[in-house]
């Protein structure tokens, strides 16, 4: 299986929403379920400054995304990006993941000039922490009650990678 990882393009909104919209992502996200595709239509025609979008692309499809968000006008911080990933929930544990984290990582490191990167996971999210893990990320903490999903609260790790 290959995987193709490229910049989201403002004709993907519609991949962007069904990404968004799979049960195995809003599970793991932040997301609401029931999303427009209106919405990713205006986040993709005008992304906001300093918001670079990736998509994992299998036979054709987009199955993930990768979102790292800097904050360019906060001076003090622009040396940190927050990361978020989205994988279908087919497509989790086939290296789809892995394969958006390398692609991510490269743009921060090597393009960016990103070093420390930020993440929220929730702490039940056993396969996404070992991704994580696996490319450097540690837990700094953990949030208690940290989001409501599914009609209870669950806790979520900060993590982050830093780089010297």
């Amino acid at each position: 299986m290959e995987i193709t990882i490229r910049h989201a393009e403002p004709d993907d909104y519609e991949a962007m929403h069904r990404i968004m919209t799979d049960p195995g992502v809003v599970a793991g996200t932040m997301q609401l379920p029931l999303q427009s595709a209106e919405r990713w239509r205006r986040r993709l025609a005008e992304p906001p400054e300093g918001f670079h979008l990736l998509l994992a692309i299998v036979e054709g499809e987009a199955v993930g995304n990768v979102g790292i968000h800097t904050q360019l006008s906060r001076w003090r911080r622009r040396h940190v990006g927050e990361i978020g990933i989205s994988v279908m929930g087919e497509w989790q544990g086939k290296g789809v993941g892995a394969e958006l984290m390398r692609a991510a990582l490269d743009l921060a490191d090597n393009w960016l000039n990103i070093t420390r990167i930020e993440l929220k996971v929730h702490t039940d999210n056993s396969a996404a922490i070992a991704l994580y893990e696996k490319f450097g990320f540690e837990i700094e903490g953990t949030h208690s009650r940290y989001a409501f999903r599914d009609g209870e609260f669950v806790d979520a790790h900060s993590m982050a990678r830093v780089r010297g």
